[in-house]
């Protein structure tokens, strides 16, 4: 079982706004983030403690402007957190080990697929190829990530 967790070497690597976003509860400008057009087959695992959040065959394009899901790909890894900020009540999205900022989950997502939309920050997530997976340790995920035909 690998160990994941929030270090201060971690921390360093983090680019301003990935720090803004995962340690400052930030939010990256819509459209901007560099994996929301992302289709490639893989993993998203969390930036700063490398535990597997999302899953490429759960992704899907909401148009909200940020990389959407339908569910964590391990439900352990991601903690829900009433979020009263901004003058509304939302739902956060956390990393359970790291314990950073992810985004937000709505209840407005494909019915057909659960009814949820994990609207998540591109600053937060790290993205490992399939092809990649078992090499970095995530050998155990590959069932849960279709093959792009």
């Amino acid at each position: 079982m690998a160990s994941y967790r929030k270090t201060e070497e971690a921390l360093a690597a983090l680019t301003p706004e990935q720090y803004w976003v995962t340690q400052e509860s930030g939010t990256e400008r819509p459209g901007t983030g560099a994996l929301l057009a992302n289709k490639e087959p893989g993993i998203y695992v969390d930036i700063v403690s490398g535990e597997p959040l999302f899953a490429s065959s759960d992704k899907y394009e909401s148009g909200c402007g940020w990389p959407s899901f339908t569910k964590p790909i391990e439900p352990a890894h991601v903690a829900e957190i009433t979020d009263t900020s901004h003058g509304m009540v939302r739902t956060e999205v956390r990393s359970r080990h790291g314990d950073s900022h992810l985004g937000h989950v709505f209840n407005d997502g494909p019915r057909d697929r659960g009814g949820l939309r994990y609207c998540i920050n591109s600053a937060s997530l790290r993205f490992v190829h399939r092809d990649d997976m078992e090499a970095e340790g995530y050998g155990a995920y590959l069932p849960q990530v279709e093959e792009v035909a």
